[in-house]
């Protein structure tokens, strides 16, 4: 008689705290909820689908979701599908919203100034329906120095708008430039198998005990065009999953959640089948030698 699958639990990677929110290390990455890569034209996501997906997430003990409100697409809003799926909130789940990068409503894309910080807070707060975020992240553009920007944020904490602040596509300097201004909860860079280049900014939140959360680990190089886009599909990530039974996008998953206790994981996916495998993913244990084979040494 054949054993019945076992259901995914987040919990099965451990948990971290941002700040004194305590989450599983498995999350979920709200951009391609919208279809597509939210940026792109093309077809809008199956709205029920997408509200299943986040339903599901809860379901699974996923109590981190990534998300902006500058996600969106033709007809969808990630935020707007969060809000219609999850709400009233479960009293355990973080809410991550992004700044810094901005769209109009016809989808042009537009750096904010520090004063315009503010508007692009309540904007998410009006989509997701809440008085305060639980995290803000700055998402750097192209600016050297973020210490304005961050300024803006951490003002609008001390405001009550938002309980936690971090940072997203810094340096090691950059992040030391927005601790010497407020505390750090978290780090968003990219990281994966095919982008590994944030040794030191990966290292320098785990002595200071900040959660580094890559995103595109498992799209790598192929970044919003997803995981198709990549040329990452190497032999070494196939036999190692299926060493595992494993999918390669669940190596990858677990490759970098291997990296420490404070590394966390926000894959992102429209599709219910996906969801289950990236969080089924947190219970993959690779040994030293899969690491060292992989390219990393081990933890």
């Amino acid at each position: 008689m054949t054993e019945p699958a076992t259901t995914p639990d987040a919990s099965a990677a451990g948990t971290w705290t941002l700040g004194d929110l305590r989450v599983n290390r498995i999350g979920l990455g709200a951009m391609r909820l919208t279809g597509g890569a939210a940026f792109e034209e093309g077809p809008p996501s199956d709205r029920q689908v997408s509200i299943r997906v986040l339903r599901r997430a809860v379901e699974l003990g996923v109590n981190h979701i990534d998300t902006a409100s500058f996600y969106f697409s033709r007809l969808r809003s990630a935020n707007e599908l969060v809000n219609t799926a999850l709400s009233p909130y479960p009293a355990d789940l973080v809410i991550v919203a992004k700044v810094g990068p901005g769209r109009d409503p016809s989808g042009e894309w537009y750096s904010a100034t520090p004063e315009q910080l503010r508007g692009q807070v309540e904007e998410n707060l009006r989509q997701l329906g809440l008085d305060h975020l639980d995290v803000v992240i700055l998402r750097r553009m192209s600016q050297p120095s973020i210490a304005e920007h961050f300024g803006a944020l951490a003002t609008l904490r001390d405001a009550g708008l938002v309980r936690h602040l971090g940072v997203s596509n810094v340096s090691a300097a950059q992040l030391a430039q927005a601790q010497a201004i407020a505390p750090v909860v978290c780090v968003q860079n990219q990281f994966g198998l095919d982008v590994r280049a944030q040794d030191e900014v990966l290292r320098s939140c785990g002595e200071q005990g900040i959660a580094f959360v890559p995103y595109f680990a498992i799209a790598g190089q192929g970044r919003e065009r997803g995981a198709a886009a990549s040329p990452g599909g190497s032999e070494r990530v196939l036999a190692v999953a299926r060493a595992h039974g494993a999918s390669p996008a669940q190596v990858r998953l677990a490759w970098t959640l291997h990296h420490g206790p404070h590394v966390l994981a926000i894959p992102g996916t429209g599709n219910p089948d996906h969801l289950e495998a990236n969080v089924a993913a947190g219970a993959l244990r690779l040994t030293d030698e899969e690491m060292r084979l992989l390219g990393a040494p081990p933890a």
